[in-house]
């Protein structure tokens, strides 16, 4: 099934209930429909902001209390700082805000990204002010878990998401959704190709052909450059090291097939797919693609976002709302 809307302004979503609420001392961000867009300079500063790996002073607020008017979609939330090994033994750390909810709904970060990307602390707070419990974490060698960063680890990540799904089962939780922006939502993807446990599963602006849009990160020839040298260091513009791309990581994700993967999601497995009509980094046709290929799926476009959604986070975290709450109340 696909379905394309797009919200506009007699839409429910401008009258949220988390609409314009703080996010508290964890993140510097609202989710303020009112707030000014802002100018081009102002998001290539926010995009380089969102990949800083998690401060000191967030990790001070990590066992933080906020209460509520008591109601249903006011809970009093505490969020706890949990820690959890991968198969590798490398500790995964992540921030679970519980509601109390049986149910919890995992939260993927995307390339370079951390637990405090914007996105996923706002879609975070939006759920749990419906009363629905949210775990957002660090995939090795990001934030605060333990482990090297890789350009790829696009499987490995998969079962970093396991390793947390298993988590939670063991302590009789029942992991209801997960969803992964950017390459976080190739990773749920691959998740659901790999592992038949979750049937609720949400792609924002996932990559669909992993071939590309590796040029604009490693410039022109990064394939003679890797061969020859083995590696390829991404600088930023005064020069200094970013990160590094070894020859085989880039391998790793130039092998990942996300036509094959998505084809072998189950059809009991419904996936919805939202991406920005405007993305700058993975174009809107990727969405279009995963359409036509995975067998349970829905279709959302946001007319006018971009990548991060820089002016649209109010109705990114409606859509998702709408279809997570939809899509437990058929469970």
């Amino acid at each position: 099934m696909i379905k394309i809307s797009v919200p506009g302004p007699s839409s429910p979503i401008f009258s949220a209930p988390w609409a314009g609420r703080s996010l508290g001392p964890t993140s510097h961000n609202t989710l303020g429909i009112g707030a000014a867009c802002k100018s081009k300079k102002a998001k290539r500063k926010e995009r380089e902001s969102d990949k800083v790996p998690c401060s000191s002073s967030s990790a001070s607020a990590l066992s933080l209390r906020m209460t509520h008017p008591h109601s249903a979609r006011n809970p009093v939330i505490e969020q706890q700082r949990v820690i959890i090994p991968n198969k590798h033994g490398e500790r995964l750390v992540g921030l679970l805000h519980e509601t109390g909810s049986k149910e919890i709904v995992v939260l993927c970060h995307g390339f370079r990204s951390t637990k405090a990307d914007r996105t996923i602390v706002n879609l975070a707070v939006a759920l749990e002010t419906e009363g629905i419990s949210a775990f957002r974490f660090d995939f090795a060698g990001n934030g605060e878990s333990e482990g090297s960063f890789e350009f790829g680890n696009y499987l490995r990540e998969a079962d970093d998401l396991h390793a947390v799904i298993k988590h939670f089962c063991r302590a009789n939780r029942m992991v209801s959704a997960i969803l992964g922006h950017s390459k976080g939502g190739n990773v749920v993807l691959l998740y659901a190709s790999k592992y038949h446990d979750i049937h609720t599963v949400v792609n924002v602006s996932g990559r669909y052909d992993l071939k590309k849009g590796i040029e604009e990160r490693l410039g022109k020839h990064f394939m003679n450059r890797i061969n020859t040298d083995g590696f390829v260091d991404v600088k930023n513009k005064t020069g200094s090291v970013l990160f590094r791309v070894s020859k085989e990581s880039l391998m790793d994700r130039l092998s990942t097939d996300m036509h094959e993967a998505c084809l072998k999601i189950p059809r009991e497995c419904r996936v919805l797919t939202v991406h920005g009509s405007a993305d700058e980094i993975i174009p809107v046709e990727d969405a279009l693609e995963f359409a036509k290929i995975v067998p349970n799926h829905q279709l959302h476009i946001v007319e006018g976002a971009d990548h991060i959604y820089t002016c649209h986070q109010t109705e990114l975290a409606s859509v998702v709302l709408s279809y997570l709450k939809a899509a437990l109340q058929q469970d």
